[in-house]
Parts: C-alpha cells; structure tokens; sequence
C-alpha cells in the first residue's frame, strides 16, 4: 500500500468544488439558499472522495480500527491490478475511518491453495473480500471465517451457496448475454462456429457469463455452433497456445468471446494466424490492453465493470458489515457497460 495520507476535511472538498466552507456545510445540511450548478459540484466532490464527514468523525471518537484483507489472484491480471490500484488510492479515506486493508495474493484457480489461504486469515482481519472459486472447499473456508465472525464479500466472482454476507460485482449472467448478442450481431448472417475462453469454469464469474452466452445463441443465433469452453486460467501463454490449436482445427471459426482475462494471448493468436479481421472477437474489461486492441481493429466489443467502483463497494460494504449498518444497495450496484473503438473512455 501507498503511504498514508492525511484524512480528507471538508476545507479539501470545498477546494474541489470551488465553493467557500459554509456552502459544503450548507449542501451536506440540505439548507436552502445554494444553487443547484452548486450543489451539484459539491455533491460531485462528495461523492468522487467517498468523503462521509459524520461517520468519519464518529469512527475516530470510537478510537476502533479495522482490517480487511482484499484475497487477490496472483499473476499478471490487468483488471485485478486496477482494482488493487484503486484501493491505494483510498488511502486518505481509510485512515479517516481508521482501516487497513492488505493485499494477499494467491491463487484463485487452485480450489486447495486458495482455502488454505482463506483459513489462514482466520482471526486476524475484520473483514476479508476475496475473488473466489466456486468450490467446496472455499466454500467450507468461507463458512469457518463467518463462524469466527469474520465479515466476508466475494468479489467480482462469487460463491452464492456459501454464507458470505455479500456480492460486489456484475450480474455476469446478464454480461454473457450482452457478449452472446454483440459476437451474434457483429457476426451477421454467416454461418460457423464461435470459440470461448474462460479463465476456469469453476469461477462463478465465467461459468454465469458463458451460460448467458450460450443463452443467446441458442435462442437467436442458432445458425452459430459453439465450441467446447477451453480453460487458459487467465494466463496470456495458455490461452494464447489453446487459441492457436483451435484456429488450426476450425478454418470456420467467425466469433470469439474472452470471458476473462489472458487477452494478450488470444489476441496474439488471432493476429498470428491471419484471421484477426475475420473472427469477431469480444471480451471483458476495459484495460491497457484490451483498448489497444479495440483501437487495432483486433477486438470488436468489450463488457466492462468499473474496478474503481467495484474496490470502493468492496470496502463500504464491508465496514457496513462491521459496524452493523445497513449497506446501500443501490449505491454498490456495478453496472455493465459497452465499450467499442468509438466509444472509447
């Protein structure tokens, strides 16, 4: 983590605004007698910053420090790192609230590895948010870390049978089928088949999203055959190899759809075998490189999550949990977006 900076006050959110402090104090007491261009720019600061005054205070006053843990998957993951980078930059609001949040990384496609790294969490953090298998045995170490009183939210992939106390992350069902219509649409009226990558099919995330996926084309699509999934664990080499064998045994192949990461990998692939203007290709998060390559013509769509608003969830939901209080669901809502080469953020 960043080193800590000084708690942000209201003179730095009427700074932002570019307003005078009796105006923050003013809109943030809903009094009358501000504009509405005003308030607006004050709420925009507010809500940019995460900046909850009162609370922030009360937490203080209390003297009680947390500590979440953020479970991580280790290796190269550009979207995972965004996240990580986002909660460095939340450093100022953790230490008004008196958090510290860790990074632990391991592997998440290791059902064992990662159980024993939840196990090993138990009773020394507050709060735990991890990306999860869908396991039995992580499922069982979710449950253990609860029993001790441990809040737990699973992140970006979830595990709904265990009793993790929350979900922070898209409705991935719904994002597979956003992924099935654009490769069904882009793909037009020819006939062949399409491929899907997926990190693992026991991640939550990618087995919903391929389900939504396969969803769609079955249903509107029906002149599109589908591949069997190939799992590459998100890693750019496998995924890439596992590519590469399947543009040589299927010269009909016109759809393509990442379900996670390992990006680079099957897109090198597709350039390598000539054929990156003739397959659609759609995949997930809006990185370094996945907007290079919309740029490159080498990717069609992308179905992004904001990892900024996924690694702030995250941790309000969490000290939700902690405190007892009610978690603003509408507020920890992530939405799904499109992303094309036009539309680029």
């Amino acid at each position: 983590m960043k080193e800590q900076e000084a708690p942000l006050t209201l003179r730095d959110i009427a700074r932002q605004a570019g307003v005078s402090l009796a105006t923050v104090d003013r809109v943030l007491h809903n009094r009358p007698g501000v504009r509405p261009e005003t308030v607006r720019r004050v709420k925009e600061a507010v809500e940019r910053n995460a900046f909850q005054p009162h609370v922030a205070a009360a937490e203080l006053a209390r003297g009680r420090a947390r500590r979440f843990a953020f479970v991580m998957p280790s290796g190269p993951n550009l979207f995972m790192q965004q996240i990580e980078s986002y909660l460095d930059e939340m450093s100022a609001w953790l230490s008004a609230r008196r958090l510290a949040v860790e990074m632990v990384a391991t592997d998440v496609f290791d059902a064992p590895v990662l159980a024993a790294t939840l196990e090993s969490l138990a009773s020394d953090f507050d709060g735990v948010a991890v990306v999860a298998l869908d396991h039995p045995s992580v499922r069982a170490a979710i449950n253990d870390l609860v029993d001790g009183g441990t809040k737990v939210v699973t992140l970006v992939s979830d595990v709904p049978s265990s009793r993790r106390h929350h979900y922070v992350g898209i409705d991935n069902i719904a994002a597979g089928r956003t992924a099935g219509a654009l490769v069904g649409r882009l793909v037009g009226p020819r006939a062949g088949k399409i491929a899907i990558v997926a990190g693992s099919l026991g991640l939550r995330d990618h087995a919903e999203r391929i389900f939504g996926f396969n969803q769609v084309m079955a249903s509107e699509f029906s002149q599109l055959d589908l591949l069997p999934v190939i799992e590459g664990r998100d890693q750019d080499d496998r995924s890439g190899h596992l590519m590469m064998e399947l543009l040589s045994d299927y010269p009909d192949i016109v759809g393509l759809y990442n379900v996670g990461a390992g990006t680079s990998g099957v897109a090198k692939a597709l350039i390598d075998s000539g054929r990156a203007s003739q397959v659609v290709f759609a995949g997930h998060d809006v990185t370094v490189m996945t907007r290079k390559l919309l740029l490159q013509g080498v990717m069609d769509a992308v179905i992004s999550q904001n990892p900024g608003h996924e690694a702030r969830a995250a941790v309000r939901v969490l000290l939700a949990l902690a405190r007892g209080e009610p978690i603003l669901s509408e507020q920890e809502k992530i939405r799904i977006d499109i992303v094309m080469r036009d539309n680029l953020p």
